[in-house]
Parts: structure tokens; C-alpha cells; sequence
């Protein structure tokens, strides 16, 4: 098998179950509850915790050479965590349940990865629009097509180690358990080419596990550490200035907000100062345009979509969802690296531009 992939509707294709029933036929429940070796799961929007059981299902795939597709895939007795109703409180109406993507060998790709004997390697390009109602995962690694764009996408990526935060960041966890969420090494932050003054010992993260760099699809938008927060928007407001963009009142939660009126548009979004996280060296830096950066909030208002994380969060950079949309990320997961393309709009084409069938 070359790659494959999934395509998913924002309604997650796994049906919720409930203790006596099943909302799907295909749906098995199987009974693995015990005190050993208990089951959980956990929903990140509401913070909610609850017991459940162990549940198999059909779930289906399509293998690709990045261009087409070639087979439909069935991938019979997935195994999932099923619980009642309430755990889905807090996420969009008709959600069906919440798909892992952590550093765990129940998460779905790496689950696909070992049933097909494929690349442990995954990739995630999540559209800004929902209009199409898709989003794909792609299993194993590249190429990626994505028209107009004629040339391989896995071209346009720069490549980071992915560190390990040795301290878990999960609800429930044991003594020594290292986080399976993705941490970056981020070294400054840079606006229109220049670096934000912080205090960049908030960046590592130290021996509590306190600190770092974390991509989130949970968090909406990117939360900085107050200090970090402060001074980016302090730059950011200085180098918008300079290019004649009027400051309106804030729009909570945001601390920066901006005329419209006065940004031209641009195939890559508002025309506003540009954001690099700067990675391992000053050549490798992860560049976030007006489309990723900018947030509409009413008419003609648009704000910078940082949010304030406090004085002591958990981790001090958070890049959230708005940040990752039409960006191509590939997870490396057995040569531990991140891959991730910037705006796939420079190139004329973003993430819902992948299919032929």
C-alpha cells in the first residue's frame, strides 16, 4: 500500500453509544471494563472525564499515490472508547465523537499505521472553510496534490524536531508518563522580520514540564503567555502603524484589533505584518500570514487572533486551529519531526483541493 486517507465530515464518523444500545448496527460493545486496566474518555472543550467502555467498529479508508484514489479501504473492529451522551457536552451540534491524533498507539494513525504496515507518519491539513463538510488525514506520508498547485506539496515543507514534554499533560496520568502532545521547539518570535523582545526563557520547557511550544486543534486560536502576549501585540500594533493600519477598539478576547477599511487584501488574506516563529536555526521559521494571523469579528473589525494565556500556564505557546488552517503538517512520528508548509494559499490552493475521485 502506497498512503492512504481519511475523509471525515465535520460529524465524526463513529456513532455515540449508549449502555443498553447502539445507535449503529455495526457497532460492537465489548465488555473491558475493570479495574486494571480501566477506559476513559476525555473531552478537552469542556474538561469533562468520565468512564466508558471498549467499542469496535467499521471504519473506512482510501488508499492513494497522491494524486487519485485507488482502492476504498475497510478497516474492520476499530477499537474506541465509548461513553454516554453528556460526554459530547460542549462540542458542535451533531458531533458524533472526538478523534485522537495524540503520540499514542491507540490513536488512529498510528492504529492504521501498524494494521496496514505503513510509514509511522501522518498528515493533517484542515480547511478554513467547512462549507465542503471535509477534512482528510493522510496515513504515511505524501506526495500531496492539491490543484491548481502541480507540484508535490511535501516540496514545501520546512522541517522541526518534535521534542517531548517529559511531563504529561493528560487528565490522568502515572509518575514519569511523558505528555503525547506535540511540542515544537520555537526559539523567538519575529514580526515584519523583527524579533519580539521576551523573556525567552519561557520558551524550553524545564524539568516540571512547564513551558514550550504546543499545536493544538483544540484551542481555536494561538494563547501566549501574558509576557509574550503583551509584547507581540505591543510590535504588532507598532508595525501595523507604520503601514497606515487604524487600531479600533478591542473585540474580547482579543487585545488587538484593526480597522478593516485600512488593510488591502491579499491571495494570503489581509495585508498585515507578517508573524515567523523561528525554529532550531534564523533560516528555518514557520511564516503566518494575514489569513491565519487576522480574525473577523464584525463588520469591518478584524483583530489579531492571540488570545492572553496568563502569568502561569502550562505551556507558554499554544498555536491553536485559526493558525493551522491551509497550512499542510506532517507528523514524523518514527524520525520524530514536524513538516509544515506555511499558507497553502501563496501557492493558489488550499486544503479542500485534494480529492479526485
Amino acid at each position: 500500500m502506497k498512503s492512504c486517507f481519511l475523509t471525515m465530515s465535520e460529524k465524526l464518523v463513529w456513532s455515540k453509544m449508549r449502555t443498553n444500545s447502539f445507535d449503529s448496527t455495526s457497532s460492537t460493545l465489548i465488555l473491558a471494563r475493570s479495574n486494571t486496566c480501566p477506559l476513559y474518555s476525555y473531552n478537552p472543550f469542556n474538561n469533562s472525564l468520565r468512564s466508558g467502555g471498549l467499542g469496535e467498529n467499521n471504519i473506512y479508508a482510501y488508499e492513494t499515490d497522491g494524486r487519485s484514489v485507488l482502492l476504498h479501504i475497510n478497516v474492520p473492529r476499530f477499537p474506541f472508547v465509548c461513553a454516554d451522551s453528556g460526554s459530547l457536552n460542549g462540542l458542535a451540534k451533531g458531533t458524533k465523537g472526538i478523534l485522537g491524533l495524540g503520540r499514542t498507539q491507540i490513536a488512529l494513525p498510528m492504529q492504521l499505521a501498524n494494521a496496514f504496515e505503513l510509514k509511522r507518519k501522518f498528515a493533517l491539513c484542515v480547511p478554513s472553510s467547512s462549507q465542503s463538510g471535509l477534512r482528510d488525514i493522510f496515513i504515511s506520508g505524501g506526495p500531496y496534490y492539491m490543484l491548481p498547485y502541480t507540484k508535490n506539496v511535501s516540496e514545501l515543507l520546512i522541517t522541526t524536531p518534535l521534542i517531548i514534554n517529559p511531563v504529561s499533560t493528560a487528565p490522568i496520568y502515572s509518575v514519569g508518563d511523558p505528555s503525547d502532545e506535540y511540542f515544537i521547539g520555537v526559539k523567538s518570535i519575529k514580526i515584519d522580520g523583527q524579533i519580539v523582545e521576551f523573556k525567552t526563557s519561557l520558551l524550553p520547557i524545564d524539568k516540571k514540564g512547564v513551558g514550550g511550544t504546543k499545536i493544538s486543534t483544540i484551542n481555536p486560536y494561538t494563547i501566549l503567555h501574558t509576557s509574550i502576549y503583551k509584547a507581540v501585540i505591543k510590535d504588532f500594533v507598532k508595525k501595523a502603524a507604520s503601514r497606515k493600519i487604524t487600531r479600533v477598539a478591542s473585540v474580547a478576547p482579543f487585545g488587538a484589533c484593526f480597522s478593516s477599511k485600512t488593510i488591502a487584501s491579499t491571495m494570503i488574506g489581509p495585508a498585515v505584518p507578517t508573524i515567523d516563529l523561528v525554529l532550531q536555526s534564523k533560516s528555518v521559521y514557520w511564516r503566518i500570514y494575514g489569513a491565519n494571523s487576522m480574525v473577523k469579528v464584525k463588520e469591518n473589525v478584524l483583530c489579531l487572533g492571540i488570545v492572553d494565556g496568563g502569568l502561569k500556564p502550562r505551556t507558554s505557546v499554544v498555536i491553536g486551529e485559526h493558525q493551522l488552517e491551509e497550512n499542510m503538517l506532517e507528523f514524523d512520528l518514527a524520525s520524530s519531526k514536524l513538516g509544515v508548509s506555511s499558507s497553502l494559499l501563496l501557492h493558489n490552493t488550499n486544503c479542500s483541493h485534494y480529492r479526485i475521485f
